[in-house]
Formats: structure tokens, sequence, C-alpha cells
């Protein structure tokens, strides 16, 4: 059984950044996908950014040129570096990992952007 624990996450400043990291107990190999979503208050999860094992990305297109996913090792797999935050970012973040029916969420960390 893997779990997932994000860190990183906190209150920032419109134009601020972030650095969200994803720790795994239990490997993830380079064979999962592995993805950040966001949930903000009264509105439903959504995708963020993934990463495929083999390094290929897809952005939301609110993020795109803004955020970047990268992965890490097996303990640490997956990043999310959040540049140029706007109040429409503040929401909850998850990391996920997946690899056909194995689905993994971790609980999530708060990232508030506000002046």
């Amino acid at each position: 059984q893997v779990q997932l624990v994000e860190s990183g996450g906190g209150l920032v400043q419109p134009g601020g950044s972030l650095r969200l990291s994803c720790a795994a107990s239990g490997s993830i190999s380079m064979l999962y996908t592995m993805g950040w979503y966001r949930q903000a208050p009264g509105k439903q999860r959504e995708l963020v950014a993934t990463i495929s094992g083999g390094g290929r990305t897809n952005y939301v297109d609110d993020v795109k040129g803004r955020f970047t996913i990268s992965r890490g090792n097996a303990q640490n797999p997956v990043y999310l570096q959040m540049n140029n935050l706007k109040p429409e970012d503040t929401a909850v973040y998850y990391c996920n990992a997946r690899l056909t029916t194995k689905i993994y969420w971790g609980s999530g960390t708060q990232v508030t952007v506000s002046s």
C-alpha cells in the first residue's frame, strides 16, 4: 500500500511562488503517471498537471506557462513549481499516482494566494 503526503503549501502574495512536493511511503516506480489536482472551496476537484513515466507533461490551460511539474525519485516522485501565483489558484492541492487500476491520493496541502 502506498501513501502519499504533500508538502510545500502555504500563504503567498499574488505574483509569488511555491514549490509543492509529494513524498511516498512505499516506492513509486517510474511507470506511474503522477499528477497534481486541486480543489477550491465549493468547486469540484480538477486536474492541474500530469507527467507520464516517459516524461510527457500535460497542463490545464489556466496554469500553462506558470506551473511546472517534474519527476523526482521513488520516494519523492513528483514536484510542482508554481510561479506567478494568482488568487484564483487558491485551493487544496493533491498529489496523485496512477498505474492501470492502482490509484493513490494524498490528503492535500493548502495553497492560499492573497495580499
